[in-house]
């Protein structure tokens, strides 16, 4: 009895072997792609868009590049979204992330070739995966009891951090900047609180760190241009009204004098609600929307610095940072919080007036000036930057420490061969397996850097086999080295979102037996 065709024309399905290897290949095809940006010696990638002015960015980072992509095989999408969401969740690894998945799947692959049950595999590696951790969880250091030196670990892991991307040169100076930066946090991970401008012109030696806050605009004409003992009225308001504000509105007058008299009034009104903000005894009015000129001079006449047309994200940040809260409505000023600062003055960075509020009440506020040859390149440099400060900010929380350059892979790949002896059946083959897939990540490091990673990574393994070793790739001299002597770290968080990510994401692909593609929705239909 044939069975009449169940879906609809044009839509397709792939069953068994199929389905698997066509999700294997697109996941397998979307590691190999950013494998190449892992580790200090990575290389960079162009994406070009096709929109409008055909944009250009130039990045190293997993998740940019995996974001810009439009890609069309599902389990493709799948490791698109774990490395956004480790973006996202610790800010760095989102390359190792994507390159262990594939890993993991190219090493399935082959176990579903030698016909063993994938869900014999799912359970191998989830056994792997808690093995790996526990081994990872011996071996870390906390050094939280002492300032001294967690913050020379903060400085480590963010001088790792940056070695991969385009800071690398001038790496102590921006780790500098991103742990002084969170450190003033004091702990908590909202990075709204420090601010990054990004100036073209000079070097990337010439970024700085400044406490305060700078706003992006110039200080209006005939204007005090240094405020000291500021208080600061954060709004969103209309200070336009010069016109007739009902739309649609007409008014019949019967002489010039009547027009000139619906003026005045308008004039009037203008004048009262500025009278109502000057009545909250402030010296420094900052408004998201246009000022007109005649408020602009009433404000100036009573020596109050009014700034126009800051922009959303730098007001809401300015509310922040001073303590001040967004008022919109001015009859009742004793529940509206006004901001303070010490100071308010016009500073000038390369060819730019900029206002810098310093002194602010929210001590953890700070604001990083990036500059650099080119738009691409402060870019980057923000990425890089951002990056660093997500995970220090996760480090200060969570402060345990692992080694970098490949150690943690190491360590726990001879955990997991430990754990394959010993365990009976199938699912030892799948342990071992994941051990292969961890070995890959110093593998493609030391590939990157064109040395012979074959060579390496079994020194490598014959160092680990003797007890605490330190040992991991050093990329540089391009031999194995001790990591804790070159100061290469990482924070234990990230390592453990890439292995428990890359897992998870693995076994959701292995488990795919079939694919659906939806038929395209017909125009004519609709008729």
């Amino acid at each position: 009895m044939a069975v009449e065709k169940l879906f609809k024309d044009e839509a397709t399905e792939e069953k068994g072997e199929r389905a698997r290897m066509a999700s294997f290949v697109g996941a397998m095809a979307i590691a190999d792609l950013v494998k190449t940006t892992l580790g200090p010696k990575g290389m960079d990638k162009i994406l070009q868009s096709t929109g409008r002015g055909h944009s250009v960015t130039v990045t190293n980072d997993g998740a940019t590049i995996l974001k810009s992509l439009h890609i069309d095989s599902p389990a493709a999408k799948v490791l698109i979204d774990i490395s956004k969401v480790q973006d996202d969740e610790v800010g760095d690894g989102t390359t190792s992330v994507v390159v262990l998945a594939g890993e993991l799947l190219r090493e399935a692959e082959k176990l579903v070739g030698s016909k063993i049950h994938p869900m014999t595999i799912i359970s191998g590696f989830r056994m792997a995966a808690d093995c790996a951790r526990k081994a990872l969880l011996d071996r870390v250091k906390d050094n939280k009891d002492d300032a001294e030196k967690f913050r020379s670990d903060l400085m480590r892991i963010a001088m790792t951090t940056l070695s991969s991307k385009i800071l690398s040169q001038d790496k102590e100076h921006f780790a500098k900047l991103a742990v002084d930066a969170v450190m003033r946090l004091k702990g908590s991970t909202n990075l709204e609180a420090i601010q990054i401008i990004k100036k073209a012109g000079g070097s990337l030696k010439d970024s700085f760190l400044d406490e305060g806050f700078i706003l992006d605009k110039k200080i209006g004409l005939g204007q005090p241009k240094r405020i000291e003992n500021a208080n600061i009225l954060v709004a969103n308001t209309a200070m336009d009204t010069d016109k007739v504000k009902i739309y649609g509105a007409r008014v019949r007058v019967d002489s010039m004098a009547k027009v000139a008299q619906i003026e005045g009034a308008e004039k009037e009104k203008m004048r009262e609600k500025v009278q109502k903000i000057i009545g909250h005894g402030i010296n420094c009015f900052v408004n998201r929307q246009l000022i007109y000129n005649f408020p602009e001079e009433l404000f100036a006449d009573a020596g109050i610095l009014a700034i126009e047309h800051a922009d959303f994200e730098g007001i809401e940040r300015l509310a922040l940072v001073t303590g001040g809260e967004i008022a919109s409505t001015f009859d009742n000023p004793e529940s509206v919080k006004l901001g303070h600062c010490k100071l308010i003055e016009e500073i000038m960075i390369g060819e730019d007036k900029l206002i810098h509020f310093s002194g602010v009440e929210m001590g953890q506020a700070c604001t990083i000036v990036l500059r650099g040859a080119s738009f691409h390149v402060l870019d980057e440099a923000e990425r890089s930057l951002h990056d660093a400060l997500c995970v220090l900010s996760q480090t200060v929380n969570d402060s345990r420490v692992l080694l970098g350059g490949g150690w943690p892979e190491m360590v726990m790949a001879k955990a997991v061969d430990e754990l394959a002896r010993k365990t009976p059946g199938k699912k030892s083959h799948a342990i071992e397996a994941f051990s292969r897939a961890l070995i890959a990540i110093p593998t493609t490091i030391a590939d990157n850097a064109g040395l012979d990673s074959a060579e390496l990574v079994a020194q490598l393994r014959a160092e680990h086999h003797k007890e605490d070793s330190n040992a991991g790739i050093d990329v540089i001299t391009g031999t194995v080295g001790d990591m804790s002597e070159l100061g290469i770290s990482e924070a234990f968080k990230v390592k453990q979102a890439v292995l428990l990510s890359a897992t998870e994401a693995a076994e959701m692909i292995l488990r795919v037996d079939e694919i659906i593609t939806c038929a395209p929705r017909r125009r004519e239909d609709r008729m």
